[in-house]
């Protein structure tokens, strides 16, 4: 059975995603996604009156595209720390458009930072999914302590790895890096292993 055509207001939504990601949101023009689109200024107007109002939506498609992912993971992965690789792999998966774009996600919030765009805190809300979800797993592996510690100490990680790797085009980091996040992982997952948070010293503070 074939998925359903989108429709055209879900097509500018989707083209407008991939032309803020690519050109950034300020350089992106209206002219710009309808012309990707081969769609008249008429069309693209009656789904979409203003910028701001197309950025609001395609926020909330990446939140929802987001929260399909984490569900994914859920059912993908046996144990949390199956489901914790997962997260990790998402950097070799889009280790192409991370090299030549950066995080989706964190590049898209700095910008909006530095503009003092009011939608920069709906933005950053897509961080706070992938931290309650990782804070969820690292509960769930018996780091109920330190949890959250824990998942922005992976989404730091994670951000520092997409900023790197987008400077240097470099994918044998990407690939070096995950795997030490996956051993960095397994020893949480391991019984008996030590309690220190992040940076206390302990074994989680050991990650490269």
């Amino acid at each position: 059975m074939t998925a359903p055509e989108p429709s055209t207001r879900q097509r500018i939504i989707e083209m407008a995603d991939r032309l803020f990601y690519q050109r950034g949101f300020e350089h992106t023009a209206f002219a710009d996604i309808a012309g990707a689109l081969q769609m008249s200024r008429g069309n693209f107007y009656y789904h979409f009156k203003t910028k701001d109002e197309i950025l609001a939506a395609v926020i909330a498609h990446r939140a929802a595209q987001t929260q399909a992912m984490l569900e994914g993971w859920a059912r993908q992965g046996a144990t949390p720390a199956a489901r914790l690789q997962c997260f990790a792999q998402m950097l070799i998966d889009n280790r192409h458009d991370i090299q030549r774009h950066g995080c989706p996600v964190g590049t898209l919030c700095a910008e909006l930072a530095k503009l003092a765009h009011p939608s920069q805190g709906d933005a950053g809300m897509v961080f706070g999914q992938f931290r309650q979800w990782l804070a969820a797993q690292f509960q769930a592996l018996g780091r109920a302590g330190d949890a959250d510690a824990l998942a922005m100490h992976l989404l730091a990680r994670s951000q520092g790895i997409a900023a790197l790797a987008n400077a240097f085009h470099d994918e044998t980091f990407i690939r070096r890096e995950v795997a030490q996040i996956g051993a960095w992982v397994n020893s949480l997952a391991s019984p008996g292993a030590r309690r220190g948070k992040p940076g206390s010293g302990g074994r989680a503070a050991r990650t490269g």
